[in-house]
This record gives C-alpha cells, sequence and structure tokens, in this order.
C-alpha cells in the first residue's frame, strides 16, 4: 500500500479523535464555568448549541414563530447548513469523521470485531436488519413532530449523543442513559447500532446519498469480485454489486475504497458523478 493512501486511512482516525476530544473540552468547560471557573480559549455553549440537528427540529418554529425551540440557539442552525452542505458534495460525512457518538460506536466495534471475529455486525438476520434499517426514519418523523407540536426539545429526554458526554453531570435523563448503554453494548455486536437503525440526524443525511455530488464509484472493467468492499463495509451495503453507492445508509467513511480495503488501485473510489 502506498503511503499516500495509508495517510489517508489514519487522517479519518486522527479527525474522529479531534472532533471526539474537542466536544468533550467543550462540555466539561461547560460544567466549569456553571460553577464559577473554566478554560478560557475554549468554548462555553452547551452541547445543544453545538449539534446541527437542533437547527432541524427548530426548523418548523424558527420559519412560523421567528423563535428558536428551548436550548436550540442560531449555531444549530449555522452547523445544520454547513452539515447539509457537505452531505451535498460528499454524502453523510458528519456521520463517518465527525459524529462523537459514531466514532465511540466504531471503537467499542474494535473490541467486539476481536471477540466475534467474522460472527461480528451479523448477529441480526437479514429480514429483520432490512426491516429495521427505516426505523430511524421513523424516529426523525416523531422528532420534528412532536418538537413542533409542543415547541419543546423532546429529544433530548432519549439523547443518547447529550447523555455520553453528560452522564457524570446529573443532567441527562435516565431515559438517554439507558438507550446510551443499549447503543455501546449493542456496538460489541454490530457495528454503529444506533447509526444504522435509530438516529433521526443520520436518517436525515443518509438522503443525501441520492443526491451527491462526489460518489463512491466501483469501476467494473478493474473489480476483481473479491468482496472486501463488502465486507468491510461498516453498515453492510453490498458495494461489491454497486457501480456507484446510493445506498441510505453510506456514511461517506471509504472503508470500501481501494485506499483502504479494495486490492487494485483505483477500482472502489470517491469521485465526481456517477449514476
Amino acid at each position: 500500500m502506498k503511503k499516500s493512501n495509508i495517510r489517508s486511512i489514519k487522517a479519518r482516525t486522527w479527525i474522529q479523535i479531534f472532533f471526539f476530544g474537542l466536544i468533550a473540552l467543550i462540555s466539561i468547560n461547560h460544567t466549569l464555568v456553571e460553577n464559577g471557573v473554566g478554560i478560557p480559549f475554549l468554548s462555553t455553549a452547551s452541547l445543544h448549541a453545538l449539534c446541527p440537528f437542533g437547527g432541524v427540529v427548530s426548523l418548523y418554529q424558527y420559519l412560523t414563530v421567528g423563535t428558536f425551540v428551548q436550548k436550540i440557539h442560531e449555531s444549530s442552525f449555522v452547523l445544520m447548513g454547513l452539515v447539509l452542505f457537505l452531505g451535498v458534495l460528499f454524502g453523510p460525512v458528519f456521520c463517518g469523521w465527525i459524529c462523537p457518538l459514531g466514532t465511540i460506536q466504531e471503537w467499542i466495534g474494535k473490541i467486539g470485531k476481536k471477540i466475534f471475529k467474522q460472527r461480528y455486525n451479523h448477529a441480526i438476520p437479514y429480514r429483520i436488519d432490512r426491516v429495521l434499517r427505516y426505523l430511524r426514519y421513523a424516529v426523525l418523523a416523531w422528532v420534528v413532530y412532536m418538537t413542533a407540536h409542543t415547541g419543546v426539545l423532546v429529544f433530548s429526554n432519549i439523547d443518547p449523543y447529550y447523555s455520553l458526554f453528560n452522564f457524570w453531570t446529573g443532567e441527562a435523563a435516565i431515559g438517554g442513559l439507558i438507550i446510551l448503554g443499549i447503543t455501546l453494548l449493542g456496538s460489541l455486536f454490530v457495528e454503529r447500532p444506533w447509526c444504522k437503525y435509530a438516529c433521526p440526524y443520520g436518517a436525515l443525511l443518509g438522503l443525501t446519498n441520492l443526491i451527491r455530488i462526489f460518489s463512491i464509484r466501483r469501476k467494473e472493467s478493474t473489480c476483481i469480485q473479491c468482496k472486501l468492499c463488502t465486507q468491510h463495509c461498516p453498515m453492510n451495503i453490498q458495494v461489491d454489486t454497486s457501480k456507484t453507492v446510493r445506498n441510505h445508509q453510506c456514511i461517506s467513511c471509504l472503508e470500501c475504497t481501494s485506499e483502504a480495503s479494495c486490492p487494485v488501485p483505483a477500482t472502489v473510489d470517491l469521485s465526481l458523478g456517477g449514476k
């Protein structure tokens, strides 16, 4: 493997570590500031202000009333726009490269892979799995409707992302802690279970795979049908049978590409266009 490819593979890991550490520090700093101390160069914002999904659930109230849902700030709208822009360009890179909850599921999954080896990420039968994949769209519809109807950030009571960085402060709701525990435990058996089956923001960003400008494409003329691209896909997408990956579950992690899994150079790559 070329050194440039090795650097490219490691880049995602370092970006994940950076954002996980950044969000953790900001969360800690928010608590410190409430107690009269703080880290000067860090933001004092709450996690709600740093979550782009807050802009999504607050959009209806902002357009109809001109105000934000409780706990949501202007920053959520800015982040929402930025993430959607990146999604149109490259797909759900937020999910695969930035989201700390996705990252910790992936890290725990590495333990699961060592324990269960080839059985890992195949714990749920396909006929059940393919139905569960659409559950997150039901969650998205419920969260958006309830937030618009009540004007309250209802998702905060079950949000595992918020609980992940606030379980030690006493601010996390019991429901969120329970779902976080189930998510982390499930990550030992299934790769990114929250992302696959329940994440409402992942559901929304998944739709950008249908219109993204840069897509993951498989060159059929050089493909040797080794199926390594499919085997290494954390979202269980059948990359080896696709010319262009448009699956709504793709998180743009690039683990299927020739820079990571495919043994043939320039066979599975992120490139412009594609049907």
